[in-house]
């Protein structure tokens, strides 16, 4: 179990987190939830993440606003300040864990999976990232500027980051020679959450779970 930690962004404010660590490790990862907010199921993929090995940081984006309603989910995600979620939230979180030496990751799913994108751009104290089925509007961040190491992992059952968007996001990765990895799964968009039984994919979410450690310990 972990705890909520509460630490700097780069601008002097203030964000709260879920914290999982595993002892005496210095490989950490920063945890970026989906529309839904920073809700169990997100916790509990942090915990994972210390059992493995890593010490799991999750910055609540949304302040506390948690949801199971798509509507509101769709709210507060269009609602959110993404540059600020990415350059103060998501940064800070970065700085916070490179704190405690070592190397840092940004891993995130849905929405967290876009951050992930333009984190991986932006954000100059991370070392890889790992995309889940999230990709950003190219004026958010443009993919051919990637600086880190990036896995991404994608279901072929997806209206939003469709088959035709993971083509053109491989295309890009591909024409700028960036360091990537891309898998694509026969599932739905949402596979990896368990909580959420009509998109889970057991299967395919273990095998992406382990193609993710394998990278992880690789790069950090």
């Amino acid at each position: 179990m972990g705890e909520t930690v509460q630490y700097t962004t780069p601008n002097g404010g203030n964000v709260s987190g879920y914290l999982a660590t595993a002892t005496g490790s210095t490989k950490h990862v920063v945890v970026i939830q989906e529309w839904w907010g920073l809700n169990s199921q997100i916790r509990g993929v942090c915990d994972r993440f210390a059992a493995a090995g890593f010490n799991a940081l999750a910055p609540d984006l949304y302040q506390g606003r948690v949801t199971t309603e798509p509507d509101e989910a769709n709210h507060l995600m269009n609602g959110l300040d993404w540059v600020g979620a990415t350059e103060q939230d998501v940064r800070g979180t970065a700085q916070y864990l490179k704190t405690r030496g070592g190397r840092v990751a940004v891993m995130g799913f849905c929405m967290g999976g876009a951050l992930t994108i333009i984190a991986g751009v932006k954000i100059p104290e991370l070392d890889a990232g790992v995309c889940f089925y999230g990709i950003p509007p190219t004026e958010a961040a443009d993919p051919r500027h990637m600086k880190i190491p990036l896995q991404g992992h994608f279901a072929n059952q997806d209206d939003w980051c469709t088959p035709q968007a993971v083509n053109a996001l491989e295309a890009t990765l591909k024409d700028a020679r960036a360091n990537y990895e891309l898998f694509r799964y026969d599932a739905q968009h949402g596979f990896f959450n368990e909580q959420r039984p009509e998109v889970y994919n057991a299967e395919a979410s273990q095998q992406a779970w382990t193609r993710m450690l394998g990278f992880l310990n690789k790069h950090l």
